[in-house]
């Protein structure tokens, strides 16, 4: 199996650079995509033979995962479960026969690291949700 993990930095940007062509080449099983900075309904990205699984965040241009596969879930699960997390679209998880994957998109701690208390909180809650998919 093929995984790709790619922060696009603003999908929208990246389609009108050739995205479609370099995502057909890259031929991969899962494709996992962070900081897509959309809301639903705003691009209409399918491929053949693929479904996709968004996270959204709430804040319009803001932050995004999505997964891309070719392999059917057994189950799909957006955020990780704690409300004040998941508004940001952070974080997909693909619960498959044998593993999981999770496409994370990690809050940054922000100049001066004014953010650092909810990064770090948020690192806690997210290490008791990976933890608790084993």
């Amino acid at each position: 199996m093929k995984f790709i993990s790619w922060n696009v930095n603003g999908l929208r940007a990246v389609c009108g650079k050739g995205f479609a062509d370099i995502f057909v080449g890259l031929d991969a099983d899962f494709v996992c995509l962070q900081e897509t900075k959309l809301q639903e309904g705003q691009i209409d990205l399918e491929f053949p033979g693929y479904s996709s699984y968004w996270d959204y965040a709430e804040k319009k241009g803001y932050s995004g995962t999505v997964i891309y596969t070719r392999h059917r879930p057994l189950s799909v699960r957006r955020g990780i479960g704690i409300p004040e997390h998941d508004s940001e679209g952070r974080c997909v998880t693909l619960e498959m026969e044998d593993f999981f994957l999770v496409c994370v998109y990690v809050p940054n701690s922000q100049d001066g690291l004014r953010r650092l208390p909810y990064r770090m909180e948020w690192e806690d809650a997210f290490r008791n949700y990976v933890s608790g998919l084993a």
